[in-house]
């Protein structure tokens, strides 16, 4: 069910060194200072307002020295979102495969139960990074935003073929599961995106309540 991804842009161009060695630590830790850079001023002013020069100048290194690291500001803004993404679509690609081979309601309500408990998780772990995918995601598609759009158009994918697992499986009636997909898709990225900038105040249990039971109400048997 995996929408077929573009292979990734670009990594570190600078050579890492032995694993665990002075080199390589030095290395992870310049490129996590662009990365925590860059977060914090896309937050604040947008992906297409940072130059690469403001990058490198919060991160505490010219602007020579990025380019070790990165080819362009759309490799870096990669980096930022992939805990994100690749935590979301562990989640979804094991919801579909356990929807695929339910027996009854229970178990779909676990299923359903488990994506809700998964992404909360990862709403916890990387709130930052899931505040600028959600503030960016619906924005023109530009070189720099290449990785969000990416994403957008792969969750969109993958939301439509979770919806037509249940379908499949008798769980839910909708006629068109594109859009019975997509508009609960939209309805829990505005409930993440309010939940991360502290609009709605929910502990994790009663999150998880929130973010599956738009699909739950759907579900027949």
């Amino acid at each position: 069910m995996d929408q077929e991804r573009r292979p990734r842009r670009a990594g570190p161009l600078e050579r890492p060194g032995a694993v665990g060695g002075k080199r390589d630590i030095n290395r992870r830790k310049r490129v996590q200072d662009l990365v925590d850079a860059g977060l914090s001023l896309f937050l604040v002013r947008g992906i297409e307002a940072v130059t690469i020069d403001e990058v490198a100048r919060e991160a505490g290194m010219a602007k020579g020295n990025f380019y070790r690291y990165f080819r362009d500001k759309a490799d870096l803004v990669e980096a930022v979102i992939e805990p994100v993404a690749g935590t979301t679509r562990q989640a979804l690609d094991e919801c579909h495969k356990r929807l695929s081979q339910i027996r009854d309601r229970d178990e779909a309500m676990s299923a359903y139960a488990e994506l809700g408990n998964r992404l909360v998780g990862a709403l916890a772990m990387y709130p930052d990074a899931m505040c600028l995918y959600l503030q960016e995601r619906r924005a023109p598609a530009t070189t720099a935003r290449q990785a969000i759009s990416d994403l957008a158009a792969e969750l969109d994918h993958r939301a439509v073929a979770l919806s037509q697992a249940a379908i499949d499986q008798d769980l839910v009636v909708v006629s068109n599961p594109k859009v019975s997909a997509l508009a609960v898709l939209g309805a829990v990225e505005a409930l993440a995106l309010a939940s991360v900038r502290n609009q709605v105040q929910m502990d994790p249990v009663e999150t998880t309540k929130s973010l599956i039971s738009i699909v739950l109400e759907g579900l027949r048997k």
